[in-house]
């Protein structure tokens, strides 16, 4: 089997190349692939956010769940 090295500057190319293909002929799959990296990127800001703030304790949710 062949082996194919790129340097920096071709694989830049390459994969530019491959994401205007694919933003064009799949649309669809380049826009769930970017809505699921925005989701991630706000799960971990909302973990990273709670993580500074004091933790809740089962009562006090329990009391707000049940009305």
């Amino acid at each position: 089997m062949a082996t194919i090295s790129l340097d920096e500057k071709q694989f830049k190319v390459l994969l530019k190349q491959t994401l205007i293909e694919l933003f064009e002929e799949r649309r669809d799959i380049f826009s769930a692939i970017v809505a699921e990296a925005l989701e991630d990127i706000g799960l971990a800001n909302a973990i990273r956010e709670g993580r500074k703030d004091d933790f809740v304790g089962k009562e006090e949710i329990d009391a707000i769940l049940g009305g």
